[in-house]
């Protein structure tokens, strides 16, 4: 046995560390749980209620994040449920966020009810969902 105890973390990398924090907090709902200072740059960390995300924000030049390629390994999208997609994705396309896909009914409804995908300020593709009913 692990012991395993649960998610803990993403680590991400932003350009900047105060628009990427009014997105994920200020729009998304995440908390701010830790900001500081490192020999690199600066950190956060926000609390999404069932982990976190880390973000670094370095002092040199950060470049637009990349989407993963179907034929390469790597992190494609960050996730996060909602009670009502349209109601969330609403807000963010009033504050201006990159649209990818309207919310639209999912395929894999025994797991998800409704989805959507917008970028966040740095290019990450983010899914909205509402999760299937007795998913809570």
């Amino acid at each position: 046995m692990t012991g395993l105890v649960g998610f803990e973390h993403v680590g991400m990398t932003s350009g900047n560390l105060d628009r990427t924090i009014a997105f994920y907090c200020d729009l998304l709902g995440l908390t701010l749980a830790q900001r500081r200072q490192n020999d690199r740059g600066e950190m956060a960390f926000l609390d999404t209620g069932s982990g976190m995300l880390e973000i670094a924000c370095p002092t040199a030049q950060i470049s637009r994040s990349r989407d993963v390629p179907p034929h390469e390994a790597g992190m494609r999208h960050l996730t996060f449920a909602f009670e009502n997609v349209d109601a969330i994705f609403a807000r963010l396309e009033a504050a201006g966020v990159e649209v990818l896909e309207r919310p639209r009914a999912a395929v894999n409804t025994a797991l998800i009810k409704r989805l959507a995908f917008v970028r966040d300020p740095d290019g990450i593709i983010i899914e909205l969902v509402e999760r299937a009913e007795g998913r809570g």
